[in-house]
């Protein structure tokens, strides 16, 4: 006998029970960045590996361990997408988005990295993408920051904080680069593997490092904003004026440096103790030289991503409920004739009732089996069509939810009885 089939792990089937909750919660970051002029754009999956390699940093952990890459029937190496600015840049580039351009833009989608699966973690996850192209300034910065505040508010979540630093200009890092080299070599017999690995390549990714053993030497190391040049630190003065002014609460957290290479100047993330070790939710910043690291002209860049299934546990965590999805309305048919004029009762009540969630029985059955069908679906009322009611011309209404009586209420006066009653 053959086995049932399973799904990949750490790829996760989004049920019933959860997906309003994910659902709502989209809708309303939908709502949210387009209320600041952000449009949608829609990615592939699948890009080339080159991409990656080139924008997030060969040495990197997603590039060295966790891309699920493999080749085509063609032999080019292709990559299932672990993040979507790569994607979204190299997409502006490819239809001529940033051309003397600015783009404020948008995407979601699942992306993949293998990792090993943990809470809040997946190797499928989701992600909501929001980038804003062709501005230079330390106003969008903030105006990125402030749209994920004001995203926390109108859901409800408290239990999170904001992190802000600079990573400067090239020149700058690269003074910092050798800083932390120096700095490192001289206690490099006690650094990880991954660390003396580093080292030699990008030594700004120890300061990533996730060993607790490492965390004493991090700690101790050069700070970047000793080391900015002055045009970055009036950009993060700047940025730190306008969230000062907008009310947006923040910490500066020196060693915060984001696990891709493409970022400069200003990262930030939005933090949270409320679900363990994975605590952070929202992560951006710059990444003004990744379009012409990529072969495009120098254009200026911000963004940021957060994590759905870390955005549904931390609404959660914070007592949001899921929506209602039950139906409003149930409609049970019991006699000749009925089914016919029940189902078209059913597309009329929603072309006349705006958002009415009507659910038909189907499968027929006894009236005693349909209401238990009807109050099984959350309903708020069950209209009872008989052959007696349709040969009157009339309808019961009886409330599932409440003492209320059933009443009889005329076909033609139905939707506008119901309307008053589901206010």
């Amino acid at each position: 006998m053959s086995s049932k089939p399973r799904a990949i792990r750490g790829m996760n089937d989004i049920l019933p029970g959860v997906s309003g909750t994910w659902r709502y919660l989209e809708s309303v970051v939908q709502e949210i960045v387009h209320s600041y002029g952000y449009s949608e754009i829609r990615l592939p999956l699948l890009e080339q590996t080159e991409l990656f390699k080139r924008s997030i940093g060969e040495v990197t952990d997603i590039v060295e361990k966790e891309m699920y890459t493999f080749p085509d029937r063609n032999g080019e190496s292709l990559t299932l997408r672990p993040e979507a600015t790569a994607g979204m840049v190299r997409a502006g580039m490819t239809n001529g988005l940033f051309h003397n351009q600015k783009q404020k833009l948008w995407t979601s989608g699942p992306m993949f990295r293998y990792e090993k699966p943990q809470q809040g973690r997946y190797r499928q996850f989701y992600q909501f993408d929001v980038e804003a192209v062709g501005y230079d300034g330390p106003d969008v910065d903030a105006e990125l920051i402030i749209m994920s505040a004001r995203m926390w508010r109108r859901l409800g979540i408290s239990k999170i904080a904001l992190e802000i630093n600079s990573l400067g200009a090239p020149e700058a890092r690269s003074s910092y680069r050798e800083a932390l080299v120096e700095y490192f070599s001289g206690v490099k017999n006690q650094l990880d593997e991954d660390s003396i690995r580093r080292l030699g390549q990008n030594p700004l990714r120890i300061l990533d490092s996730k060993n607790p053993d490492m965390q004493a030497i991090v700690d101790a190391a050069p700070v970047m904003l000793d080391y900015l040049d002055e045009e970055s630190r009036d950009h993060f003065e700047g940025l730190k004026v306008l969230l000062d002014a907008a009310g947006v609460t923040y910490t500066v957290n020196p060693r915060l440096v984001r696990g891709l290479d493409y970022y400069s100047r200003t990262v930030f993330e939005w933090v949270t103790d409320a679900l363990g070790s994975q605590g952070a939710v929202c992560s951006g910043g710059r990444y003004d030289g990744l379009v012409e690291k990529l072969g495009g002209r120098a254009t200026p860049a911000i963004g940021w991503a957060m994590g759905i299934e870390r955005l549904v546990a931390l609404y959660e965590a914070c007592g949001g409920e899921s929506p209602a999805t039950d139906a409003d309305i149930y409609i049970a048919a019991v006699g000749e004739g009925t089914l016919e004029r029940a189902f078209a009762l059913a597309e009329e009540l929603r072309d006349s009732i705006a958002g009415v969630r009507v659910e038909s029985n189907l499968g027929g059955g006894s009236f005693k089996s349909q209401m238990k069908r009807a109050d099984k679906s959350g309903a708020e009322f069950a209209l009872i069509l008989g052959e007696q009611e349709l040969a009157d011309g009339c309808i019961g209404i009886k409330p599932l939810r409440s003492t209320d009586e059933q009443e009889s209420v005329a076909l033609n006066e139905l939707a506008v009885t119901l309307a008053q009653k589901l206010r």
